[in-house]
């Protein structure tokens, strides 16, 4: 096992990125398949040279699955992904409020102060180095009583082509500074977009994280109509949903402040609870609360 020595602030973060053997060992069944595809793909030309043409065949539509299923955000092909909450949660009629790309300084305060007005708790998925850029409002979130979580250090585009070492330098950097700041280490992590590498579930489990996206968002991350927005949230909705919604970024968490309220009202007018992802998760298992998120799954705490 390697680490990188991360410096935040005047504090070094070990930063855990996984060797060649911890990553064999930790694929997905696909991403498995792949690796034995490519291990053969060799020896198949030294005994038989003329089926070039079909080994480079095979390992371009075994990329291409590869690179398709990180390309769906709601995909459980390259590994475990929450994208409701459990039965239990339905049966409470739970409805996960979650937030990305904060904190901003104008639109997480205002979607804070229609959380408390509301007496809801949510999960802000925030951007690392937004963070630190805005120590007091992360705290701020923490405090109130929301879940802050990990949605990378500085939101690269090119996320879901990174190898496992700059996975695990931009997930763990974020995860210690926020861990700092909100006095709680994330437990769930949301790439950016939802698009992904074939080999992030491996580092998600050293970090001790588990990947969530969504049932339905509201496509707001850029400057979007409001209406529009809602619609697409409430068409549909049900218990269990987790829901998407962006208090920072390009949009500066407008749209999602405007209609904040009336997605509330209606989440509670079709008798459904608003709720923060720790809690909609909490109360499927017995101690839940203090379970490793990789042990959520099997606890019957994700949705299947």
């Amino acid at each position: 096992m390697h680490s990188l020595e991360i410096l935040l602030d005047t504090e070094p973060c070990r930063v855990p990125t996984p060797s060649i053997g911890t990553l064999l060992g930790s694929l997905s069944p696909v991403c498995t398949l792949s690796m034995v595809l490519h291990a053969a793909g060799l020896p198949s030309l030294a005994v038989a040279p003329g089926g070039w043409l079909w080994v480079l065949g095979t390992l371009a539509a075994n990329h291409a699955v590869l690179g398709a299923a990180g390309m769906v955000p709601r995909s459980r092909v390259l590994g475990p992904n929450l994208i409701r909450l459990s039965e239990a949660a339905r049966a409470r009629g739970d409805v996960a409020i979650t937030f990305d790309d904060g904190p901003d300084p104008q639109g997480t305060p205002r979607v804070l102060a229609i959380l408390e007005r509301y007496g809801v708790a949510a999960s802000f998925f925030c951007v690392g180095s937004r963070a630190a850029r805005e120590p007091g409002l992360t705290r701020d979130i923490a405090a109130r009583g929301h879940d802050v979580e990990n949605h990378t250090n500085c939101h690269p585009g090119a996320f879901a082509l990174f190898g496992p070492r700059a996975l695990a330098a931009e997930i763990g950097q974020a995860q210690a500074v926020l861990g700092r700041l909100s006095g709680r280490m994330p437990r769930f992590f949301r790439a950016p977009m939802g698009l992904r590498s074939p080999l992030l579930d491996v580092v998600l489990r050293r970090l001790g994280l588990s990947l969530v996206s969504w049932t339905r968002r509201g496509l707001d991350g850029r400057p979007a109509d409001p209406a529009a927005v809602l619609r697409r949230l409430t068409t549909n909705l049900a218990a269990g949903d987790v829901l998407v919604l962006h208090d920072g970024g390009p949009s500066g968490g407008r749209a999602a402040a405007e209609i904040l309220p009336r997605l509330l009202d209606t989440i509670l007018a079709r008798g459904l609870r608003p709720v923060s992802l720790a809690q909609g998760l909490a109360a499927c298992a017995t101690g839940a609360t203090s379970m490793s998120p990789a042990r959520l799954s099997s606890a019957g705490c994700a949705s299947r």
